[in-house]
Formats: C-alpha cells, structure tokens, sequence
C-alpha cells in the first residue's frame, strides 16, 4: 500500500497539484485501500460503491464523498492506469447561499481587534477578497503599494491573479514592512516564518464573540462580504469573477442571490 501511495503522491506532484490536495487525495486513497484490503490493484465498481456509501451512512458531507470518488478515480486512472469505466456519479451538493457579514459588522469586528498584526491580516482579507491560505503565504513583495494592487501567488488551482488593495491600509503596511526584506513573509510569526491559518482563523473567531456577532461566520466570510459589497457598490459580476479568481461565473453568481436588491425591496404581507 505504501508504494501505491507514494506513486499517487509522486503523479500529483509532478501534475502541480497543491499540497493540500496533495495530502487530502493520499488521505482518501489510504483509507479505501485499507479498506479494500486485498486486490488493491483491481477495480471493484461495486465495493466502491459500498464503501462510499459506508461514508454517506456515517453522516459525511456529500463534498467529502465527492472527493473520495475524485482520489479513487485519479488513483486508478494515473496510478494504476485504469482504462475502464467507473460508473458512479457524483453527490448532489446542497445549494447554501455563503455567510455574509454586513458593512457596520465588519466595522465592528475591525474596532474590536487591538492587535495591530492581526487587525491588517483581517483587513487585509476583506479588503482584497483573500482566502486564509492566501493571507498568511503574503509575501511583501507581492503589495504594490503604488498602484495599490496585492499579486496573489499560487492560490487555489495554482493560479495568479491581481486584486484591490485599500489605500486606508497604506500607512499601517508600511509601518509593518519598514526596514524588511521583500521576499519575507508580510504576516510574519514572532517565532519566525509566517502566521498558521489557524492562528488567523482564531483570531477572526475571537474577534466574532468580541464584537457580538451571532452569525455562523467564518475567516472565509471575508471573502464573501468582500464579494456581496462589490456588487451592492454596482460593480460588474466578471470584474468581481476575476478579482477573487473564480474559473466559473457560475461560482461568482452566488453572490447576487445574497445581493439582490429586487427581493430585499419585497415587502412581507404580514402586516
């Protein structure tokens, strides 16, 4: 087993697949070969089936299902080099509109974080429309304080893109990276590196219970009141595609069912 897993993690490498993917899909594959047991070579559709039912049994998510089918797939099509069919279609994923936190309460979760680090780094992530993974691998070389622009590097599909930074962050950026080398990490750790996503994502939540907001709302919230604001502003849906680097503007179009203020205009009957 370790060898075919070691063959999964060397295809997904060499196909420029992201760390976390990296370890998801080997996480996924190790526990169906276990499960397997024996054969691990040849494809049983039906066990596949049974197994991914055991996981919809246990009460896992439908993207978790999902992602199962997504590793066992590339691991007998690129590992194992499975030419057959593997007749099982995807889960249907539940259609959730994202939490979206308003105006005066990312004010309010801004006044309650003293901080001044971490008080950027929520800023900042807001402001730009930036992912957790996305705020923390910040290089200071990649804000372009002149022409006001963060160059996101890597970020989800290994993809580039350019988006907004505020000019209100300028004094406080600066003052963060004077004296600094520019290939440093922006969000530099006090033991050296660069802040974990869970440090960020702890601060965030600390900054929600401060602040008295009772939404189910997460450091990735952010990114969709970044996203709900812009369009509430009259900015155009692919504009707003292209800053938070959506390949589909299906994905981006999300955000006009939270945004969209025909319905909001409704009034109730009840009166």
């Amino acid at each position: 087993m370790d060898v075919y897993l070691k063959k999964l993690e060397d295809e997904l490498r060499l196909r420029n697949y992201s760390p976390k993917t990296i370890k998801s899909y080997r996480v996924c594959v190790a526990d169906y070969l276990r499960a397997k047991g024996e054969n691990l070579n040849l494809v049983d559709v039906d066990f596949i089936k049974t197994y991914l039912l055991s996981k919809v049994d246990a009460g896992k998510s439908s993207q978790t299902t999902n992602q199962a089918l997504q590793a066992i797939n590339f691991f007998y099509w690129n590992v194992l080099n499975y030419r057959g069919k593997i007749d099982i279609r995807f889960a249907k994923t539940p259609s959730k509109l994202p939490v979206v936190l308003s105006r005066s309460e990312i004010q309010s979760l801004l006044d309650g974080i003293a901080n001044e680090k971490h008080n950027l780094m929520v800023s900042l992530a807001y402001a730009g429309g930036l992912r957790v993974s996305e705020v923390v691998n910040m290089k200071i070389k990649d804000i372009n304080l002149a022409e006001l622009t963060i160059h996101i590097k890597g970020a989800k599909g290994n993809k580039d893109r350019i988006t907004v930074f505020p000019e209100i962050l300028n004094n406080g950026i600066s003052k963060l990276i004077a004296g600094r080398d520019f290939n440093e990490y922006l969000l530099a750790s006090e033991r050296g590196g660069k802040l974990t996503e869970r440090t960020a994502q702890k601060v965030f939540e600390s900054a929600l219970q401060n602040a008295g907001i009772q939404k189910d709302a997460t450091f990735h919230s952010l990114r969709h009141s970044f996203a709900t604001h812009l369009l509430e502003n009259g900015v155009d849906v692919r504009y707003v595609q292209e800053l938070l680097g959506h390949a589909n503007i299906r994905t981006t179009q999300i955000y006009t069912k939270v945004t969209n203020p025909m319905l909001k205009n409704i009034k109730s009957p009840l009166e």
